[in-house]
């Protein structure tokens, strides 16, 4: 039974495992009308998205280094290299071991921090490594019979396969020397090294290094050695500087990104060890652990079973197969990496790391991160439109400056024509060409954005970082910049918006109410030994009883834990009633049904047949039910009387569940094997033995963390398997609910009821339900479908198997990292480490931050774009002549392009973030507030520039210098230092577009003060003592001050700007208007 009544969740699980299917894409499809399909860069949805459409970007972006920008996207290629491996290490897993130890053996040639222990021959155990590794590997059933069975095997491998092994170091030392430890050597990381080659593979730097060499080498020629290496040698430094800061940028970037893959592959699992339940990490696990098994889990390592009921095991991560295979005594043997999909067991351990298959995978692909996110993918857009414009500037400045300078129209400062024809020397000739070819591409150089898309990497990498530490881990990038989008939240209730701390607070045994609920002296001893039977057996919980007389230690999960205290401290003697009856067969705990069973014999051989769930539908399975005196009664008279006290109870936010048994003849008990493997448990003619009330306090904070939401426009639904008057309390107690008369159908409604409607009417009522009681994990799926079809950006916490499907489908999937199981974690997008919703309003700040950081860059870089583009070309067009040269323009390009980004990405969020509504999915990336700012600033620096590029002699009262020459290059140098002590400046005023302070905080930014500081003190040395390099003369004071001054203009200019009203419809729009008129003309 058990394994068709999770059937639902399983399919999915399938599916899931077979990749993105037709049905997603055509939701995605309906998800998206305003999706322009002749724009490559118009994805609104990267995850689950087809390969095709990720190509078709790809293919459309103008990249002039794709080493570099592809590096944090997904490998297309990599994806089925992948599958090739896994099918080859299935093939040949016994050859590539044997290479690799033979590999490890020679070269020791392991990432620091996951030590591997290369096994040696058994030594102290009965049985060898190899024996074990074939057996296991080989699935070699005649095998484990010679053995004598798991039992005879625990034996060879000195395991107690009821307690475990002991947790003694030196036994544990003895086992990781025997048969290995559970790690596997990693593929190292890229080195620093590497990111240099890539860094520097930019196609106009290449082209920039050749015009350095063919300038140095005519510089030299013509010059000689002392003088003439400064051209060349100057474009040489400044692109080693632009190389070298670029590759440092991204490797600390990488070793971000290690860290955090690092940390999702450490995941904690439990072991038995001395008959207590230990958690530890899975690197951790030893041959010869004993390791409990439930629905979710993740074996950790190749095992054989013990004891299972119902267990099925998705083995598609190994096989490649989307098939789920059943677990028993004829098929015992468990891979490591597969997941549990059903039923309980325990497993013994007999091989881990690189004797397993799993571990030969995981140490011979290496873990790709690549991934694009729709705002990496729109900024691919944005910089291949400007790297466009800028390409054709560039081409145009190159095609004025050689017609003027070959039709004997550019001078020198001193006013002599610089091309003579017949007079001027081929060599003379070719390195004025050389020269204007350089500044050309260096135009190319600061209009081409390549950094602007790897600033969203460089923004999440930050983001991620920090989001550790507000207990976030991200494991899919577009997760963390999506948030930031999220309209709704549909929250599970317990262990998110509760503490899952649980306590029976309240039990009724019959009609009677026992007060306290432990109370053992006012139940009939009968009452107490079936209780204590059916909480001891009908449980995935374990008691650990210290032989010191030390503290009872209760395992399991919440509800578990809370059923067991009550149980002991009502006297119940766990490992007493476990041995004195035998399991015959498990229903799991099942969340479609909401309860579990367990048959079990009695030493007198008697059948007795356990349920436990949702008190509301145990109690209606039940006919009788067994006072506190011992005596069974007839329930119909009592039915209403126990209803109304579950509800009492579940108003008062308890978590209601019932216990219940009843006798089994033996000759309803299957005889056969096949027949006894699907054996349903029966449900019906019950006994209620008593209604338990657990109470799960709200978590302290979670109600502001629910206004917070509200107020930012985020609506937070509650959706729980739990009682609807439970999740009604509970929900008034959080904020969600505003008050008792708001709880009415629709806003409050069951699981059953939506299910029931059609999917139109799943669409106009998903859009008003607030809370959902009595849910299934299907019920959560289609409620985020109904959501994401009627417009809203979904996020959805999970933590069970069963709601894997969901957080697969949700826009944002949030499992729990304490009560998650693989499978959810597997499945979703972001894991909340503490389980608390606070810490999911913390990813929504983040995610708004993200967006908001990239878009103060984008300002910020397009106003260096526009402005430097405009100075060179009109200067260029008007006198033949450019104010910044190629040296000064890579230095802008640093400021403007990695430092810029470095300043203005890793801004933390402030709260002024939840005070807007969430950020839609097709609003534009460049604002009508940023083009104000942006024209603003560009306008007012092309203005001043130009003005001391026509008229600066005079300005500056230069004309009385006698040297002609020098004036020109103080004049030029001017007019270099004012423009980045704009960009400067600007700086500050892009931290804050929309507020006309845009100080506040930023002393608290100690990375954006030191950056600017940084390059503040860089300039002056430039200007100062390299003078050589970029064609600069030393300033005295006062036009330090001038440039200064022209700078910190820029201050009153913003906040004066900021005042300015901007249209609400986008600057865009406007500009699209006609071609889509001229478009639909034409469809027409």
């Amino acid at each position: 039974m058990s394994s068709v009544s999770s059937g639902n969740g399983l399919l999915h699980l399938e599916d899931m495992e077979a990749g993105p299917s037709k049905d997603n894409d055509d939701l995605n499809n309906h998800l998206d009308p305003d999706a322009d399909p002749s724009n490559p860069f118009d994805i609104a949805h990267t995850k689950n998205a087809p390969l095709e459409t990720l190509q078709r970007w790809r293919q459309a972006a103008l990249v002039l280094n794709a080493s570099r920008r592809f590096r944090y996207t997904l490998d297309l290629r990599k994806e089925e290299e992948k599958e090739q491996r896994k099918r080859m290490i299935r093939a040949h897993a016994q050859v590539i071991r044997a290479a690799l130890l033979f590999k490890l053996a020679g070269e020791k040639q392991i990432v620091p921090g996951t030590p591997v222990a290369l096994p040696v021959a058994g030594g102290d155990y009965a049985i060898e490594l190899e024996q074990l590794a074939s057996m296991t590997r080989d699935h070699k059933l005649s095998a484990l019979q010679q053995y004598d069975g798991v039992k005879g095997l625990s034996g060879l491998l000195r395991t107690n396969l009821e307690l475990g092994i002991n947790e003694d170091e030196a036994d544990l030392l003895k086992r990781r020397n025997a048969f290995g430890s559970n790690t596997y050597p990693r593929k190292k990381g890229r080195s620093f090294w590497r990111f240099l080659w890539e860094a520097w593979q930019d196609l106009t730097l290449i082209i920039l290094i050749i015009a350095a060499a063919v300038s140095l080498g005519l510089g030299i020629k013509t010059e000689g050695l002392e003088e003439g290496w400064y051209d060349g040698g100057s474009i040489f430094f400044a692109v080693f500087l632009v190389i070298v800061v670029t590759a440092t940028s991204d490797y600390r970037q990488s070793l971000q990104f290690q860290n955090l893959s690092e940390e999702k592959r450490n995941i904690q699992i439990e072991v038995m060890r001395g008959g207590r339940t230990v958690k530890i990490s899975i690197y951790d696990v030893v041959v010869g652990d004993v390791v409990p098994l439930k629905i979710g889990d993740q074996v950790p390592a190749d095992g054989i079973l013990i004891t299972g009921h119902s267990l099925a095991i998705d083995e598609s991560s190994m096989t490649g197969e989307s098939k789920i295979v059943h677990k028993d005594q004829k098929e015992p043997f468990l891979m490591s990496g597969c997941k549990v999909a059903d039923g309980v067991g325990t497993m013994l351990v007999t091989g881990v790391g690189i004797n397993t298959e799993w571990g030969l995978l995981m140490a011979s692909i290496s873990e790709d991160t690549g991934e694009e996110t729709p705002l990496q993918v729109r900024l691919n857009g944005v910089a291949t439109f400007i790297g466009i414009v800028g390409l054709a500037v560039a081409v145009s400045v190159l095609a004025v400056l050689l017609a003027r300078y070959f039709t004997g129209h550019t001078e020198d400062p001193n006013g002599n024509r610089e091309f003579i024809k017949g007079q001027t020397t081929v060599e003379d000739a070719f390195n004025d060409v050389v020269k204007i070819f350089t500044i050309a591409v260096t135009i190319i150089v600061v209009a081409v954005p390549e950094g602007l898309p790897l600033a969203v990497t460089l923004t999440l990498a930050y983001s991620m970082r920090k989001m550790m530490a507000d207990k976030a881990l991200v494991r899919r990038l577009s997760a963390c910049e999506t948030m930031g989008s999220a309209t709704t939240i549909c929250s599970d209730k317990t262990g998110t918006l509760t503490l899952n701390e649980m306590t029976v607070v309240e039990a009724f045994v019959g009609k009677k109410k026992i007060n306290p609920p432990a109370d053992s002296s006012q139940l009939h001893p009968s009452v107490v030994s079936l209780l204590s039977e059916g909480v001891a057996q009908n449980s995935t919980g374990n008691v650990f009883v210290p032989k010191d007389g030390g503290d009872v230690e209760i395992s399991g999960s919440p509800t578990e834990k809370a059923i067991l205290s009550w149980a002991v401290k009502l006297g119940m003697k766990y490992d007493v009633i476990r041995s004195e009856s035998t399991v015959l067969h498990v229903f799991p705990f099942n969340s479609e049904k909401k309860r579990g069973g367990v048959a079990l014999q009695l030493s007198d051989s008697q059948v007795h047949i356990h349920w436990k769930g949702a008190a509301e539908l145990v109690l209606a399975s039940c006919s009788r039910y067994l006072d506190s005196n011992g005596c069974l009664q007839s329930i119909d008279e009592e039915k209403d009387y126990l209803k109304a006290a579950i509800d009492e109870m579940a108003t008062s936010s308890l978590r209601c569940i019932a216990l219940a048994y009843r006798l089994c003849e033996k000759e309803e008990i299957p005889t056969d094997e096949e027949s006894f493997n699907r054996w349903v448990l029966p449900e019906d003619n019950l006994v209620l033995l008593a209604i338990v009330g657990i109470k799960d306090p709200c978590r302290p904070g979670v109600k502001d963390a629910v206004k917070i939401c509200m107020d930012a426009g985020v609506k937070v639904r509650m959706v729980t398997g739990d009682n609807i008057q439970t999740a009604k309390a509970i929900a008034l107690e959080c904020g969600i609910l505003s008050s008792a008369e708001d709880a009415t159908e629709p806003t409050i409604i069951e699981g059953r009821v939506f299910r029931a409607l059609s999917e139109k009417e799943r669409e106009q009522v998903a859009k008003k339900i607030t809370v959902m009681g009595r849910s299934s994990p299907n019920d959560k799926l289609l409620l985020v479908q109904a959501l994401r079809k009627g417009g809203d950006v979904v996020a959805v916490t999970g933590d069970g198997t069963n709601d894997a499907p969901a957080l697969h489908e949700a826009d944002i999937g949030l499992s729990m990292g304490i009560q998650g199981t693989e499978v959810a974690k597997e499945s979703s997008d972001i894991i909340i480490l503490d389980d608390n919703f606070a810490s999911v309003v913390k990813v929504i700040r983040w995610g708004r931050s993200v967006y908001a950081n990239i878009q103060k860059f984008i300002q910020f870089q397009l106003t260096v774009n526009v402005a430097a583009l405009v100075i060179n070309v009109v200067a260029a067009v008007s006198s033949g002549d450019v104010p910044l040269n190629s040296v000064q323009l890579l230095w802008v390009n640093l400021i403007m392009d990695t430092l810029g980004a470095l300043a203005l990405a890793t801004e933390p969020p402030t709260d002024n973030l939840m005070h807007k509504t969430p950020v839609g999915r097709r609003e534009p990336l460049i604002t009508n507030i940023m083009w104000r700012n942006l024209l603003i600033q560009a306008l007012y620096q092309v203005t001043v520039l130009l003005a001391l590029n026509f008229a600066g002699l005079s300005i500056l009262h230069l004309k009385d210098d006698g040297n002609r020459a020098h004036a020109f290059e103080v004049k030029n140098t001017v007019i270099f230092n004012a423009f980045v002590m704009c960009q400067i400046f600007n700086e500050f005023n892009a931290r804050k577009p929309e507020e006309i302070n845009c100080f506040k905080g930023v002393t608290k930014n100690y990375l954006f003060m030191g950056i600017v500081g940084f390059t503040f003190i860089l300039q002056i040395i430039i200007v100062e003592f390299l003078g050589k390099f970029t064609s600069t003369v030393r300033l005295d004071w006062e036009l330090w001050l001038v440039s200064v001054g022209i700078g910190l203009v820029s201050w009153p200019l913003a906040m004066v700007g900021k005042l300015i009203s901007v249209p609400k419809t986008p600057l865009a729009a406007y500009l699209t208007k006609p071609f889509e008129r001229c478009r639909g003309s034409q469809n027409a």
